[in-house]
């Protein structure tokens, strides 16, 4: 009996090290986000649920593989060589949660979101130090419900855009060129037309689920000041996108769809 309860604590604690953010790992935190790799996770399955069933078919059930990876990552993969989804670390789920309350927080402190993005720009850590937002008036109701839903835009979109490179058959094209001792961000082999289409089926995809791109925008446009951009950068964008010009667009395939014009 006592091997038994011996055993299920093991598990246990292996489930809380592996859910909890590595920060949260190191040091006790004082507030604990709402949205970990769960909600990622159930993202990823809306994300799935709500393509055509012709991009389906290119995907592997369930879309999105979680690994216990530190270091920010997000990109497609393939088990298989045939049926694809994407891989999403621990790592990422944390930093965006990160981003995602200095977003919130700017709309009660303007300028916030800048400054935090900067620090993050000037970070040579690996991982990469999202640095804690610990004061308790960044923590209300109404930060936190805002936090959750750039979250949710962010997360989606990126996500999506990723999926798509399976149903859009980029991932085959450069599947041989992705692999090393870490995953090797597709954006840094897609032409700029390649990149488009993604982004143009990310953003149908990701409307499709009702998240809109404001969040994206904002991740996007703040990747975009970075003079020089941290490593987890690329698997967000390509190294040479004109980010007003994306951040244009989405705006506009949010009108169309809204108007029924984008599918």
């Amino acid at each position: 009996m006592k091997t038994s309860t011996f055993k299920k604590g093991l598990l246990l604690a292996a489930f809380i090290i592996f859910a909890a953010p590595w920060h949260a790992v190191s040091a006790p935190a004082l507030h604990v986000y709402p949205s970990g790799i769960q909600v990622a996770l159930q993202i990823g399955s809306d994300l799935y649920d709500s393509l055509d069933a012709k991009y389906r078919v290119k995907l592997q059930e369930p879309p999105i593989l979680a690994v216990s990876e530190n270091t920010p990552e997000l990109a497609p993969v393939s088990e298989n060589n045939s049926l694809g989804r994407v891989s999403i670390s621990v790592g990422y789920v944390d930093l965006i949660n990160h981003i995602a309350h200095a977003k919130a927080i700017d709309r009660m402190e303007p300028g916030f979101f800048d400054k935090y993005m900067a620090g993050l720009a000037n970070d040579n850590g690996n991982p990469p130090l999202a640095p804690e937002i610990v004061e308790d008036r960044y923590w209300t109701d109404d930060v936190m419900n805002d936090q959750a839903s750039y979250f949710n835009q962010m997360m989606s979109l990126t996500m999506a855009i990723n999926l798509s490179r399976h149903y859009l058959g980029q991932f085959h094209k450069y599947a041989g060129r992705l692999h090393g001792e870490k995953l090797v961000p597709i954006n840094n082999f897609l032409t700029t037309s390649e990149w488009e289409t993604g982004v143009r089926a990310g953003a149908v995809n990701s409307l499709n689920c009702a998240f809109g791109t404001e969040g994206a925008k904002a991740l996007f446009g703040a990747i975009g000041k970075m003079p020089h951009r941290p490593a987890w950068a690329a698997y967000i964008l390509p190294p040479n996108i004109d980010i007003k010009r994306l951040n244009k667009q989405l705006a506009k395939y949010e009108v169309d769809f809204f108007h029924g014009g984008l599918n």
